[in-house]
This record gives structure tokens, C-alpha cells and sequence, in this order.
């Protein structure tokens, strides 16, 4: 059997930290599962700029177009925060997205029971939450035509739609609710914007070919308050480039913290960039103490939708729930008071559930 080819990007901040763990429960499944993985690591993002000038190297492009898939830490950081400059980390990101072709950013929001009490929102507002958030990642405002700052103080970014942009990521949300709970919730700016309008439309055409799923609209305020209120009502929610940025960052916080979640950028076939939807929280980089959870999970979107091991990305997430279940927390999830775990033991207690697991044959 070849080995899986795995590119690891760890990027900056904690990136290196989180990736390694990530890294490390992979390994665990090849020990348990006689799998095999290939890793290679490849700079991006800030770091990336320090070495070689870019922040997407061409010997990194060329590596994620020839992997299998692709492990991703995180990107930018203080020493590159200057929105003026020509070049940003940023750029590497949105960078792979493009020369992949990856339009669909797949970001599942389940909070674990066991951290029920760790969301800011009281328990019975968040209770059953289980929803994915389907992004659209390659068109709208971010890409749109723009002009910086000028003499006279005027700046634009020009948020522009195609019917057959909407169409194809409408397409990945419908079918992920043929497999779930049967409903897409599609979120626009139908009342004030034109692309919104369009939006609208389209979704309600594509829905057509999808009989058992139900589809109901939501302007994004809306969503934004209901996600608040009655987040378990949620299923598939379809959004928008910058509206998916910006509601998938305030459902993190009903599981407890930013660094709980995963996410997967697809296009079209198998390859995909996975990583947590946490930046690279330099505050904290270099301490040990970052969430990896995040990336453990984006590990098992990994293995489900690149490497088809849907039964060992099971594992994973069982062996993520079992570990909290049995208390650990890193410091983001701890109250105050309560006693945590570094990055490095959070992924050695997650990579050991994983071997008990394979030896009772799970």
C-alpha cells in the first residue's frame, strides 16, 4: 500500500504547536489502523516571507498540488500586521485557496456535552448544537474589485457574485444535508444588496433538485441573532465568503472556545486544506498551552473527505469527546480555578484513546 502523502504547512504562532499534534494522532491511527502517512513540511505565511520573500513559495505550491492533502497550522502575526504592506501572510492563504481551486469551506460546529457549561451561553440555548457552516471561499468581497486608500480618502471593495459560483457551493450544502437533518439554512443581504438578490435565486433553483432537503432563508443580522437564541435549529448553514468568515467565528464560541473547531477548504476531487479556523494567537505561541483540539479534529475531516477512512476519522472524534468527557481541559476551556493541560499532553491523552480504542476494536 503507498503511503498517503501528507503536506504539513505549520505556518506561524502556534501553528508549529497545533500541527504537531495533529502530526502525532495521525501517527497514532497509521500504529492502529496499519495505515500508512507520509509527511513533508513546507513553509507559508509569515515565516514564509522571512525565509524566501513570499508568502506561498513555489516549491510549497508545488508540494500541496502533489499531496494527497494538506495540514495547515496558522498564519500572520504582529511582525506582519501592517494592512499596508504589499506583501502579507495573508496573501499564502488565500493564495493555495485560489491555485487549488478550493471554493467550499466546510466549518461543523458540535459542542461536546462535556463542555456544556464551558459556553458563555447558558446551557439551554446552546444544548444539541450540531451544525455545519458551508462557506463559500473564492468569490464575493475578499476578491472582488478594490481600490486602497487614495489622496481623498476613498476606498472600495466591490462584492461580486456569479450564478455558477453560487451554484456549485450550493450544491456541496444540499447534499451535506441529504446526509444530516435534511435542512440549509442560505444566509444573504437580499434586502439591501443585489448580489444578495442573486444569491437568493440561485439557492432556491438549486434547491429544486433536492426534494428531501428543506431550504429556508435568512438575512445574515438575522442568522446572527438566531445563532444566539436557538442554535441546535441550525443544520447546514450556507453563507457568503465574508458573512461564512464572520458567523462561523461567533459559533465557535457556543462550544467554549476558537480553538475547538476544524474546518475543511475543498474544490473539486479529493484534495483538501484542513485546518482550525483559530489564527496564530501569538500572545501565547511558544507556551505549550494552545488548544489543539481544533486541528485534531480538522485531522479527521482530513481522513474522512481526502483519504476516504470515515471509520478512523470516527475514532478521532470519539477519542476527542472521551478525553474531555474525562475532564482534561487546556486553559481556554478551564474555569477559573480549574486545573489544565499543555498542547503537547492534550494530544498524547487524544492519541492514547485512539490505540485503546483500535485494541478493543472500535
Amino acid at each position: 500500500m503507498n503511503p498517503h502523502n501528507i503536506v504539513v504547512l505549520p505556518g506561524d504562532g502556534v501553528g508549529p504547536e497545533v500541527t504537531r499534534e495533529a502530526v502525532k494522532i495521525l501517527q497514532s491511527i497509521a500504529d492502529a489502523f496499519d495505515a500508512r502517512f507520509e509527511f513533508s513540511e513546507y513553509p507559508i505565511g509569515g515565516v514564509a516571507m522571512d525565509s524566501t520573500g513570499s508568502p506561498l513559495p513555489d516549491n510549497t505550491l508545488t508540494a500541496c498540488r502533489e499531496a494527497d492533502a494538506v495540514l495547515l497550522g496558522a498564519i500572520g502575526g504582529p511582525k506582519w500586521s501592517d494592512p499596508t504592506a504589499a506583501v502579507r501572510p495573508e496573501q499564502g492563504l488565500l493564495g493555495l485557496r485560489h491555485n487549488l481551486g478550493l471554493y467550499a469551506n466546510i466549518r461543523p460546529v458540535r459542542l461536546s456535552p462535556a463542555l456544556l457549561a464551558s459556553s458563555p451561553l447558558r446551557p439551554e440555548f446552546v444544548e444539541g448544537t450540531d451544525l455545519i457552516v458551508v462557506r463559500e471561499l473564492t468569490g464575493g468581497i475578499y476578491f472582488g474589485p478594490r481600490q486602497e486608500p487614495s489622496d481623498n480618502g476613498v476606498a472600495f471593495d466591490t462584492l461580486v457574485y456569479s450564478k455558477v459560483e453560487i451554484e456549485r457551493i450550493a450544491h456541496i450544502a444540499f447534499q451535506l444535508a441529504q446526509s444530516r437533518r435534511g435542512l440549509v439554512t442560505s444566509i444573504d443581504k437580499a434586502n439591501v444588496l443585489a448580489s444578495g438578490r442573486l444569491w437568493r435565486q440561485t439557492v432556491t433553483e438549486v434547491a429544486k433538485d433536492y426534494s428531501d432537503v428543506c431550504l429556508e432563508h435568512q438575512l445574515v443580522d438575522s442568522a446572527a441573532m438566531h445563532l444566539l437564541r436557538r442554535a441546535a435549529s441550525f443544520d447546514v448553514m450556507l453563507t457568503p465568503n465574508m458573512f461564512g468568515d464572520i458567523l462561523s467565528d461567533e459559533a465557535s464560541m457556543l462550544t467554549g472556545s476558537l480553538g475547538m473547531l476544524p474546518s475543511a477548504s475543498l474544490g473539486e476531487g479529493s484534495r483538501g486544506v484542513y485546518e482550525p479556523i483559530h489564527g496564530s494567537a501569538p500572545d501565547i505561541a511558544g507556551q505549550g498551552i494552545a488548544n489543539p483540539i481544533g486541528t485534531i479534529l480538522s485531522t479527521a475531516m482530513l481522513l474522512r473527505h481526502s483519504l476516504g477512512m470515515s471509520a478512523e476519522a470516527e475514532v478521532v472524534e470519539r477519542a476527542v469527546d472521551d478525553v474531555l468527557e474525562a475532564g482534561y481541559r487546556t486553559s481556554d476551556l478551564a474555569e477559573p480555578g480549574e486545573s489544565s493541560i499543555g498542547t503537547a499532553e492534550m494530544g498524547d491523552l487524544i492519541a492514547t484513546h485512539i490505540r485503546s480504542a483500535a485494541q478493543r476494536g472500535a
